[in-house]
């Protein structure tokens, strides 16, 4: 009758075999510490224990992309911004929702008739989405005047130097979301005939 080999697990665990084949037993493994205590025996292993990562560092970010995912995930979350929304009769209503290193996140509301005026943002980089109601934008670039619509869904992003008007040419309210990045320190205001003969933004 052939003999069965024995499996590995069968084997006593502290044993191991020379060149030869000889057995040669190995001592217990010494602890490491007098009470036998480690820092990942009395603490945990936070890969093995998931609730004791930190889960709240935020991530910022740092891409046109991420800045538009950014804008895209505040302007779905409804519950964030709606409670906050104001009108004022007089002039657009605005309110800084979020900064964080580098950008800067604003709400803003406007009623029918109310506009930005022909202006840059400077040195600055834009993210703007409507969330509510619709606005129109017009750009001036030596190529003209370009109007567009800006709807609930949509994203403009805007480089430095971009030069437009943003106005409510509908019957309703209207409410966007605009990032900055460097935040926002200056807003050059033009009038129409000095904007046509402005560079064309690089």
């Amino acid at each position: 009758m052939p003999r069965l080999r024995q499996r590995n697990r069968d084997r006593k665990k502290n044993t191991i075999r020379t060149a030869a084949g000889g057995p040669v037993r190995l001592a217990a493994p010494r602890r490491p510490w007098t009470d036998g205590l480690s820092d990942v025996s009395i603490a945990g292993d936070p890969l093995a224990f998931p609730h004791l990562a930190r889960t709240d560092v935020p991530q910022h970010p740092t891409t046109v992309a991420e800045y538009a995912r950014l804008v895209r995930e505040i302007a779905a979350d409804r519950a964030r911004w709606e409670p906050l929304v104001q009108y004022d009769a007089l002039t657009r209503w605005y309110a800084r929702l979020e900064t964080g290193p580098g950008y800067e996140v604003w709400l803003l509301s406007w009623l029918p008739g109310q506009s930005s005026g022909f202006h840059d943002h400077g040195r600055s980089s834009g993210v703007m989405a409507v969330v509510q109601g619709e606005l129109t934008e017009r750009s001036l670039t030596r190529a003209g005047e370009g109007t567009r619509v800006l709807k609930p869904g949509g994203q403009r992003v805007l480089s430095p130097g971009y030069l437009h008007e943003v106005v409510n040419a509908a019957l309703e309210p209207a409410v966007s979301v605009h990032l900055y990045t460097p935040g926002l320190v200056e807003m050059n205001q033009y009038g129409a005939t000095v904007a046509q003969h402005q560079p064309e933004p690089r």
